[in-house]
């Protein structure tokens, strides 16, 4: 399957529906940092009224969230790097979270 185009590449109905979704949804919240952000800090000084006082911040941070998820283009490319990963860890047996590799601290 390495000589596989990317565009050739079948993806099971869990990746489609669960595990591209799961990458859109973390990277859109790196995209949305700022307003997530500002919806964590009203919500540590709101405490039990939070739901009350940080409606503001929550819309919009639903309407970023909700911006990049219904975006065709985000799929694409959140799709086209979930397929990289994929045949990066059918290439080497090792999965992305542990492909990183870190350097010793005493050097």
């Amino acid at each position: 399957m390495e000589a596989a185009n990317a565009d050739e590449i079948r993806l099971r109905h869990v990746e489609r529906e669960v595990l591209i979704p799961k990458m859109m949804r973390e990277k859109a919240k790196e995209r949305c940092a700022e307003k997530v952000a500002a919806f964590a800090h009203c919500c540590k000084e709101s405490g039990f009224f939070m739901a009350f006082k940080c409606r503001e911040e929550n819309s919009a941070l639903k309407e970023c969230l909700t911006l990049h998820y219904k975006d065709p283009a985000f799929f694409e490319e959140c799709k086209q790097e979930y397929i990289r990963e994929k045949l990066e860890f059918e290439r080497t047996g090792i999965p992305a979270k542990n492909r990183k590799q870190k350097l010793p601290t005493s050097m």
